[in-house]
């Protein structure tokens, strides 16, 4: 896989990916994270604007057509995995730990320390994943005052009716960014 930034003419295709990435939650029973809406077209071109947003695509399709994608923030000095999905089609294929491991060397090339991210606690493919992925549970002691607010905002958007967590992965700096 190919990863990038997305150019401004995709931001339907992550909404796409987002809605059928989202479907899988039907599965284990949270209809309403499957029933969710992905960002706005107006969110995902702040993003890209931001340049914190990516797409991974299949160097194979001559198409260039993005199958999965990462949107990130600034949070408490660290950069903060707002979302990441993979189209279902292309799961299983490292793609989501590709992106995460792109997000990492931009974060050790600009000296930020870490990467978190809020995710459900019990899903398969969300905190056991990312604990795979080198991420490590926070506790709340640990959680600065940008990540609470991020916290409040999910459990004000109802995400709290699942077990929730912040994890932290540390990003080891760069050669490039010691010099």
């Amino acid at each position: 896989m190919r990863i990038r930034a997305v150019h401004d003419g995709e931001l339907t295709r992550l909404q796409d990916i987002e809605r059928a990435a989202g479907r899988c939650f039907r599965d284990v029973g949270m209809a309403e994270i499957a029933d969710d809406e992905p960002p706005t077209l107006d969110e995902l071109a702040g993003y890209r604007r931001a340049g914190l947003a990516w797409v991974a695509v299949d160097p194979a399709d001559s198409a260039d057509v993005p199958v999965a994608y990462l949107l990130a923030d600034r949070v408490d000095g660290d950069l903060h995995v707002e979302q990441v999905s993979v189209h279902p089609d292309h799961a299983r294929r490292g793609i989501g730990r590709s992106l995460l491991d792109h997000l990492a060397d931009r974060a050790a090339a600009e000296a930020v320390p870490a990467l978190t991210l809020t995710t459900f606690r019990d899903v398969p493919w969300n905190a056991p994943y990312y604990a795979r992925c080198g991420f490590a549970l926070l506790d709340d002691a640990a959680l600065g005052p940008e990540l609470r607010a991020v916290r409040a905002k999910e459990a004000a958007h109802g995400l709290d009716r699942w077990p929730r967590v912040c994890m932290r992965r540390p990003v080891p700096p760069s050669t490039a960014a010691a010099r």
